[in-house]
């Protein structure tokens, strides 16, 4: 995929609000497009050099924003028989919201800063803390205690962003824990925020209550 530098990145992008629809840097999130409003979106997306659209869940409401979201680069495009777009976005960079920009468009567009995230314009993640088996064995009883499955012999080979960041998307969290997963400020807090998570829904349950021992 195309890299970006800072200089790169263009200071106003259309944003599509999507409540527990999280993207990061490096990640890769299908999309099914039926609205017509975020069909011209994607079209007029295409017709930019970046291809460029944020990403944003929007607050208890609807209307309202949260400040962070992620800027994706339309990597996968398909349209179907009956118009819809199968599309996937490549994770680039986070951005802060500035302003909204008035205009003719359906969709929403907004001025963004991109200033505080330049890490996530370069290599791949570190963690140094990171201890794969304590971290797959929580994992395990999370995914037992929700009744998902994987691919289990992909989880022990991949390194520690792509898993820790491809579980964040997947897992069935609500929108405001996603969103503290997206805003996390490196590798190591995503990936304790994540553990954190988990080991609360493991006390919930599976029906919410009590605690599993």
């Amino acid at each position: 995929m195309r890299r970006f530098s800072l200089a790169d990145l263009p200071e106003t992008i259309p944003v599509f609000p999507l409540p527990g629809a999280l993207l990061l840097p490096r990640t890769r999130l299908p999309l099914n497009i039926f609205e017509p409003r975020y069909l011209a979106m994607f079209d007029d997306a295409m017709k930019t050099s970046e291809r460029l659209i944020g990403m944003v869940q929007p607050r208890e409401g609807g209307q309202r924003l949260h400040q962070i979201g992620c800027a994706g680069r339309l990597t996968g495009f398909t349209e179907t028989e009956d118009g819809r777009y199968l599309v996937t976005l490549t994770g680039v960079s986070r951005f802060r919201l500035l302003s909204e920009v008035e205009g003719f468009t359906p969709y929403r567009r907004f001025r963004v800063d991109w200033t505080s995230f330049e890490r996530d314009l370069g290599p791949c993640e570190e963690d140094p803390g990171f201890d794969r088996d304590a971290f797959l064995e929580l994992l395990a009883r999370f995914f037992e205690t929700t009744r998902l499955s994987s691919d289990w012999d992909a989880l022990r080979a991949a390194d520690p962003e792509l898993l820790v960041n491809s579980l964040s998307i997947l897992c069935p969290f609500e929108p405001e824990e996603k969103q503290a997963l997206l805003e996390a400020p490196s590798l190591e807090t995503r990936r304790e925020t994540l553990v954190t998570l988990m080991e609360f829904a493991l006390r919930a349950g599976p029906d919410g209550e009590g605690s599993l021992q």
